[in-house]
């Protein structure tokens, strides 16, 4: 259906083309997609074929038809993206559907444009929009395509007609301008310290990912070379990232996130066989950060929404909020050039009764953390709305059937795991109960969809997957600050090995106290904590009151302007190490009777993610997960793992899971206390059979006792 750019179809295109252009009786070629769709780019699977010495015959094609002394224009509707644009770009004239997006993103599978892309765009755009497009990835929309001049022009309809009527109309005219490899780059004055600056800016916003930086390289070499010399060193850069362990790493993910959708329960029911319900009307309860990402997703969506807050004064706020929010969204779609942005967005109506609720499809509850408020806000919403309402909640970890066993219909209740800002970040947790139907779970799946998220399916257990992993991950980094690291060299370390955030620097973005009180209502700290229990010791279990006490003093992170670090003003970014943090950890330590030791950057990487990578074979060993792929989809994209290592299971399977289990034994054999760092059963099971791939976890399981 996307048209990917297999070697036959490759072939067949030559061929067509070929004739086309031999026969004395055509004047002009248009060339369009088939099905509404111009081309999604080349076939992935078949990246590995590619012949080292040869010219790849996507680029013989689009130098085929740049040299025809006939017009060739191209008719994109759907997408044209990566081969597909490039493509595109060896004709001489491009008309595009106003609902058709553009881009090279082949940057994000750990590879580059490899048909010229690279050579071209910066001969035909704006330089320094030709270098972001391709060092980023980024796909845009038809009308912005207009404006940076990709496109010659944007039609409403009959995409095609308009393409053979512009052909017809420039039969006999000179092509000399319209052959883009004949073209000079229009290169800034300063083009060198940009290509620099640009180096810097991706090895910050990409950290260890090697394709971005390749792409930087390839631009060079369109700036300094000849075209015939600049489309050979592409080639050859190509070649070199398309066989690293990186590339591999990104065509996993890539994959992945198509397979986690293709969801199976054991009694057989799957996305094959349930049918998802329509949803054309939703509500949204709660307008604190989470509610109002929902809310500007679902309009975003085009769904009509109604927001719900408990009273006047939050109604008001959060009211204000969502408004921002979508006007931001309007304004962005407007700089992209899309003029009818404001009637894009779905209406949105606030209010505090809950009568208004009693006809919408589906309901999203987001207040905050409380079973209580969470089950009282059900037992209502199960006496209001119609029979055939989805009940939603968005917990980030409280039990799904205790909530869905006061309602009156246990088997439509389902968890949407949100993650913030929800209006922006593409992952939804779908969390599945003892109770809830197939067809609930591929409603929630086509939402998700509906959304532009990723869907992932996932077991009924305390935190879910994403956050049961997270807290081991960032108790690890509170034991090690405890044992003498610093926050900042914990962050610096897992932020160099790619990962979008250090622990602190999360926990100071996210708030101190929302964990804090996670914690207080769990009996973990504060009042239902048994009195006399030790302070750095629950039972056999080691326990770190470090975000606690920051919390009793008033610590929270980024809004209060203090945390694991100090802030310039309270609500500010710009995170700074803090000399009273330094001396207060001094005095706990002293307190505590603390050794202090130095811990390598490598230590630290394998402390942190090795905690919490053994967390996940837990999972998949509860069946809580249902593959591998799951937690790594989970990671690249809702807790900013780095894609270029495929997510952590992915990256277990490349350090060896051999080597992964000996770190772990050893780590453990010091730390009794840590049981986190106690390997996973399903790891050592793994490990004994050496390495095997991914795909043949599942057969070294034996029985499962899947929780889906």
């Amino acid at each position: 259906p996307v048209n990917a750019l297999s070697s036959s179809l490759i072939q067949a295109l030559q061929k067509a083309f070929g004739e086309a252009n031999g026969d004395s009786a055509v004047d002009a070629i248009v060339i369009c997609g088939d099905k509404s769709n111009f081309c999604a780019g080349a076939d992935i699977r078949q990246f590995n074929q590619l012949s080292r010495t040869k010219r790849s015959s996507l680029t013989e094609i689009t130098d085929m038809m740049e040299g025809s002394k006939k017009p060739v224009v191209a008719a994109i509707e759907g997408v044209a993206l990566g081969g597909g644009l490039e493509l595109a770009l060896g004709c001489h004239y491009r008309i595009a559907h106003v609902q058709a997006r553009v881009g090279l993103p082949e940057v994000l599978l750990g590879i580059l444009p490899a048909a010229g892309g690279t050579q071209r765009l910066p001969r035909l755009i704006e330089f320094s929009a030709a270098l972001s497009m391709i060092t980023t990835g980024k796909i845009v929309p038809a009308s912005q395509a207009l404006k940076l001049g990709i496109v010659d022009e944007v039609v409403g309809e009959n995409t095609v007609d308009e393409a053979i009527q512009l052909a017809k109309k420039v039969i006999g005219q000179p092509l000399g301008s319209r052959q883009l490899s004949t073209l000079p780059i229009q290169c800034p004055p300063n083009v060198e310290a940009l290509l620099d600056e640009a180096l810097v800016k991706v090895k910050k916003q990409f950290r260890g990912a090697q394709s971005h930086q390749a792409c930087i390289e390839a631009v060079r070499a369109a700036v300094q070379l000849p075209y015939s010399e600049g489309i050979k060193k592409e080639l050859e850069i190509f070649h070199t990232l398309c066989n690293t362990e990186q590339a591999r790493a990104q065509r996993y993910a890539f994959f992945a996130e198509r397979e986690v959708a293709k969801w199976t329960l054991p009694s057989g029911a799957s996305w094959k066989t349930a049918s998802p319900q329509p949803i054309r009307t939703a509500a949204v309860i709660g307008l604190g950060t989470m509610g109002r990402g929902i809310v500007t997703s679902l309009a975003k969506a085009k769904i009509p929404v109604i927001a719900l807050e408990q009273d006047e004064k939050q109604l008001d706020i959060g009211s204000k909020a969502v408004t921002s929010l979508l006007d931001r969204e309007v304004l962005k779609m407007k700089q992209l050039g899309l003029t009818e942005a404001s009637n894009s967005l779905g209406p949105v109506q606030f209010t505090l009764d809950y009568g208004k609720l009693r006809d919408v499809d589906i309901v999203i509850e987001a207040v905050f953390e409380n079973m209580a408020l969470k089950k009282e806000i059900f037992w209502r919403l199960s006496e209001i709305c119609k029979s055939e309402a989805f009940l939603c909640t968005n917990t980030s970890g409280l039990d799904i059937d205790e909530i869905a066993c006061v309602t009156n219909r246990p088997q439509m209740v389902i968890g949407t795991h949100f993650f913030s800002p929800a209006h922006i970040m593409k992952l939804l947790e779908v969390v599945y109960g003892r109770y809830t139907s197939s067809t609930t779970i591929a409603t929630a799946m086509m939402l998700a969809k509906m959304l532009g998220k990723i869907g992932v399916l996932v077991g009924n257990c305390p935190s879910f997957v994403g956050n049961r992993l997270m807290r081991l991950y960032v108790e690890q980094a509170l034991f090690l600050v405890e044992e003498g690291s610093k926050p900042e060299e914990i962050d610096q370390a897992l932020e160099d090995f790619g990962l979008a955030m250090g622990p602190f620097r999360m926990q100071d973005l996210a708030g101190l106290d929302i964990g804090w009180k996670a914690r207080t209502e769990a009996g973990l700290t504060g009042p239902k904590l048994p009195f006399g229990t030790p302070a750095r010791q629950h039972g056999s279990k080691r326990y770190s009151p470090l975000p606690d006490i920051l919390c009793e003093k008033g610590r929270f992170g980024q809004k209060s302007g203090q945390g694991w670090y100090k802030y310039e003003k309270p609500g500010g970014r710009n995170a700074m190490p803090d000399p009273w943090l330094y001396n207060f950890l001094s005095e706990y330590r002293y307190l505590h009777n603390l050794k202090t030791h130095y811990v390598t950057q490598e230590e630290i990487i394998e402390w942190c993610l090795y905690a919490l990578i053994n967390e996940g074979f837990k999972v998949l060993e509860d069946g809580i997960a249902s593959a591998p792929e799951d937690i790594d989809v989970i990671y690249n994209n809702g807790y900013g793992w780095p894609k270029h290592t495929g997510g952590p299971m992915y990256y277990a399977s490349l350090v060896g899971l051999p080597n992964v289990l000996s770190k772990l034994e050893k780590y453990y054999e010091a730390n009794p206390d840590i049981p986190s760092l106690k390997p996973s059963n399903f790891l050592k099971k793994l490990a004994a059979s050496g390495n095997p791939p991914l795909k043949e976890w599942w057969s070294h399981l034996g029985f499962q006792s899947s929780k889906l």
